[in-house]
């Protein structure tokens, strides 16, 4: 069960099918873009002023990117970052050649602790994500003399559906890229529910969102490596186990 938002979530569900398993998308968060985009067009327009863009997320990226290639291009004097291999792909896609991302693991924590961040006094840094966040990568650099402006690009929300269709499946196993996710997941669970997904094994790219799923309730959770690469060969070594 792939619980990403469905145009994140097709193409690990077409790599599971590849590898021989039946993958169920079922997404658990809805993302759009801005309804009020005034703000963020206004930190576009004068994107020149700044030294770094930070794109948090794939989301960040993509709707960042169609922003600023809505307006013009991404000024040449503009050092891109992001936090994973799923947001670089995507911001490679849209044109970025240069990317500053961390290895090998992929969280704000990591990308902060890279050499080229660490001098930044004096720089003006956006930060592209959803309408809210973590502070951490914000206040960090703040710390360190740079001049921070969160950009929302994007909005989350809860799916509107039914939950009758996610009661009625039975899923080996869940992937889950959001600790939000699984507590809308849980919103939408009466207790009898919640108490059969808890005990199905979820894998998840980040041991944040591995706790925030224990504090939920699940017993079985297996922290993989990060974007889809991490997820598919945590799914594959778990296959394996349970066949031997």
């Amino acid at each position: 069960m792939v619980t990403r938002p469905r145009e994140q979530a097709l193409e690990l569900a077409r790599r599971i099918e590849e590898l021989g398993g039946k993958s169920i998308v079922f997404p658990l968060l809805e993302i759009a873009p801005l309804a009020e985009q005034r703000s963020l067009q206004a930190v576009v327009a004068r994107l020149h002023e700044f030294k770094l863009a930070i794109f948090i997320s794939p989301n960040a990226a993509r709707y960042g990117m169609r922003a600023i290639l809505a307006a013009g291009t991404l000024p040449a004097s503009v050092r891109v970052a992001t936090v994973g291999p799923g947001s670089a792909k995507v911001l490679h896609e849209l044109g970025v050649k240069q990317v500053l991302a961390p290895q090998p693991r992929f969280d704000s924590e990591a990308l902060l602790a890279m050499p080229e961040l660490q001098q930044v006094s004096g720089w003006r840094v956006a930060i592209f994500r959803g309408e809210s966040g973590r502070e951490l990568l914000g206040d960090t650099l703040q710390a360190r003399g740079a001049r921070v402006e969160y950009v929302a690009c994007y909005q989350r929300s809860k799916p509107q559906q039914d939950t009758a269709p996610l009661l009625a499946l039975v899923p080996d196993a869940i992937t889950a890229s959001s600790s939000e996710a699984l507590g809308y997941m849980g919103e939408m669970l009466d207790t009898a529910g919640q108490a059969r997904f808890a005990n199905i094994p979820l894998f998840v790219p980040h041991e944040r969102i591995a706790q925030a799923a224990k504090n939920l309730g699940w017993h079985d959770v297996i922290v993989t490596a990060g974007a889809d690469d991490g997820l598919l060969a945590g799914l594959v070594t778990w296959a394996a186990q349970q066949r031997s």
